[in-house]
């Protein structure tokens, strides 16, 4: 019997932690795998990527989430291609799922899936946030309860993902540990207006569609 159900829109990590239990683990040690990839950007993507920063530098505080994803975000992902055989990119789709005997349902903002007309199963979520929403509305809670409804869905133990607010990503992974606990790993912040760091983004999501879209 489901005890409540919930839009993911209107869940934040306050009410993400009364469906279940997800807690931080303080090390940085499950990042090295994924971010160790070896991808070297060419002088074509990398001017792709300074102009990126050129054009959105002094505006990108003030961008609405469409914004956001338009001027910048978008332009990225499309650098990075994700499509194959098997998957492809997807955009406000819906999922829903039971986690801990709660509903949980909304469209997304971004997700990397297989399927080829409808998406099948899920491999990575991105969570579009602007810097100037309340705090309250933080966006953990929507992209952890997407990547926590993926693992029961798919049936697996482990999910990633990423979210950013205005210039800043970071980049999560989730862990199932039984059917009311959950534990998570956070990224230090990536400042994508800075050129060194948006590189980082850049590998860092190219090992994402090299390493994991199987």
């Amino acid at each position: 019997m489901t005890k409540k159900s919930y839009v993911f829109s209107d869940i934040s990590f306050k009410i993400l932690n009364e469906i279940a239990e997800f807690d931080q683990i303080q090390s940085q040690e499950v990042f090295k795998e994924w971010f160790d990839f070896k991808y070297e950007i060419n002088k074509f993507n990398e001017e792709i990527l300074r102009n990126l920063i050129k054009n959105n530098f002094y505006y990108i505080d003030f961008y609405s989430e469409l914004q956001l994803s338009l001027h910048f975000n978008i332009p990225l992902l499309n650098r990075i291609n994700f499509y194959g055989d098997n998957y492809r990119e997807w955009f406000q789709e819906e999922i829903k799922g039971i986690i801990n005997g709660h509903e949980l349902k909304g469209n997304l903002d971004f997700m990397i899936a297989s399927g080829k007309k409808n998406p099948e199963r899920p491999y990575f979520f991105i969570q579009e946030f602007k810097k100037s929403s309340s705090l309250s509305k933080h966006p953990r809670g929507q992209l952890f309860a997407q990547m926590a409804v993926a693992i029961e869905n798919n049936k697996i133990n482990k999910m990633r993902g990423a979210y950013n607010i205005g210039r800043f990503w970071f980049f999560i992974v989730i862990e199932k540990i039984n059917a009311s606990k959950y534990k998570y790993h956070e990224s230090k912040a990536f400042d994508s207006l800075d050129i060194e760091h948006l590189k980082q983004i850049f590998v860092i999501l190219k090992a994402v569609k090299h390493k994991y879209c199987k």
